[in-house]
């Protein structure tokens, strides 16, 4: 559920952690993490708050758009996973996608398409639909990144989400 100012007052109390609080402690867990398995809680959980719009001033004062790039760059699937599932829940807003592509994540997400993992395949395709606009459609209609999207939308028997996802990226996205 969407939360707003009064809404996050009332479930905070008195006694409880500002989201902004909440979200910088987060933050810093993950920087001062080692353990691999923490380190994906904590993403998966920034995730999470990712996909609602009164936390997205949060996210970018805290650069945690950043931390999920990072993430994708990582080789740990788990974090890859949750850091483009991140991307994809936060770019909806168009300043969270200006700093996604000014951090150069358009390539970070399109390998993604490449992942074994099936929902970074479809958190990928999922940020590449909300990224894709006049100002960045060079960079993501290229040849051999719509011929991907092309096979995943034709896989409509093997797999109902990456076919649907592709199809509606195509429908809005592709002119030819």
């Amino acid at each position: 559920m969407f939360t707003n100012a009064q809404r996050q007052v009332e479930r905070t109390g008195r006694s409880g952690t500002p989201r902004d609080k909440y979200l910088q402690d987060l933050v810093t867990q993950f920087q001062n993490s080692t353990d691999e398995e923490s380190k994906e809680k904590i993403v998966a959980n920034l995730a999470n708050f990712a996909y609602d719009p009164f936390n997205y001033a949060f996210m970018r004062q805290l650069n945690v758009l950043e931390l999920f790039l990072d993430c994708i760059t990582e080789p740990n699937e788990r974090l890859i996973e949750f850091g483009v599932g991140g991307i994809c829940n936060s770019c909806v807003d168009p300043a969270n996608a200006s700093v996604i592509v000014q951090c150069g994540g358009i390539p970070l997400v399109i390998q993604c398409l490449s992942s074994p993992v099936r929902n970074t395949v479809t958190y990928a395709l999922g940020a590449l639909y909300y990224l894709c606009n006049p100002s960045t459609k060079k960079q993501i209609l290229k040849p051999d990144v719509v011929r991907i999207i092309r096979e995943y939308a034709a896989a409509g028997a093997v797999n109902t989400s990456f076919s649907n996802m592709a199809n509606a990226f195509l429908e809005k996205h592709n002119d030819s």
